[in-house]
């Protein structure tokens, strides 16, 4: 009983901004590393940025120095925050949790996905 539920997404012009927020809730006892995904038509799933329950982050290397991963533990969210922001950006974004319930049992979890498109 864990939900990710992502919100944030939108449309924006390119050099533009968007701050996508990923809160989960339910059957959580320890999250570890929490990350943001994106997927366009025709393309495969890649990985945007990650940060651990430590707060070491990894990003891609299409978005470093424009994007920002951040989490706020006593919320359980997980924030990305994209600047300069290019039309190849479009993508629907998917939220990512690997959580620990109270017997100690790891799951990755999904959300539901949020659109962000960047075009003029």
């Amino acid at each position: 009983q864990v939900q990710l539920v992502e919100s944030g997404g939108g449309l924006v012009q390119p050099g533009g901004s968007l701050r996508l927020s990923c809160a989960a809730s339910g059957s959580v006892f320890v999250i570890y590393t929490m990350g943001w995904y994106r997927q366009a038509p025709g393309k495969q799933r890649e990985m945007v940025a990650q940060i651990t329950s430590g707060g070491t982050t990894d990003y891609a290397d299409s978005v470093k120095g424009r994007f920002t991963i951040s989490r706020d533990n006593a919320k359980n969210t997980v924030y990305l925050q994209m600047n300069s922001l290019k039309p190849e950006d479009t993508a629907v974004y998917y939220c990512n949790a690997l959580i620990a319930n109270s017997y100690s049992t790891r799951m990755n979890y999904w959300g539901q996905g949020t659109q962000a498109t960047v075009s003029s």
